[in-house]
């Protein structure tokens, strides 16, 4: 199936604090590197991502779902100096009637690992996301939901320019 993001130049370069980084769409074999990057945040290893081998067929079952689903993506981003996985985050282009026809641009799962957090790479992707990805999709909205523990993320987005506009809920079924 063709990415949400197949009219992008990707891989592309871009620079953090920390040097530059590429930006690439995630493969398979990104599979350990996502669950590292899942279990390595405190809120997510809270709701039981932990990187455990015998969780690998579901995370793979869901990184296939991802990948082959037309309007979703998955990103990963790579450390160029070390050649490794340091960041993830999931997009989904959403088609919409509210704001006339408004298509949106849905951020999910943003990580970026711990050992280089605070390094710009956050900064780095996310300016992607909004300059780059979004324009690319057709979006003319960009959003994401922030767990309400991740006070450090909510001043992060509002420094990016992201608006605290809504509240919202979750049913879990």
């Amino acid at each position: 199936m063709e990415s949400v993001l197949s009219d992008l130049d990707l891989p592309t370069t871009v620079t953090a604090r920390i040097g530059e980084v590429t930006v690439r769409r995630a493969m398979p074999t990104d599979l350990p590197a996502l669950m590292a990057l899942l279990a390595d945040d405190p809120v997510s290893a809270a709701r039981g991502d932990r990187a455990d081998a015998s969780d690998e067929g579901t995370y793979a079952t869901a990184l296939r779902s991802v990948l082959e689903a037309p309007l979703n993506d998955l990103i990963v981003v790579v450390d160029d100096a070390a050649g490794e996985v340091i960041g993830t985050l999931q997009l989904t282009v959403i088609p919409g009637m509210a704001r006339q026809g408004a298509t949106r641009l849905l951020v999910e799962a943003v990580r970026v690992s711990s050992s280089v957090r605070s390094g710009g790479v956050g900064s780095a992707v996310m300016r992607w996301v909004m300059h780059v990805a979004a324009p690319a999709t057709g979006a003319t909205l960009v959003q994401l939901t922030s767990d309400a523990a991740r006070v450090d993320a909510h001043r992060f987005y509002t420094r990016l320019g992201f608006a605290d506009s809504h509240i919202g809920f979750k049913y879990a079924v």
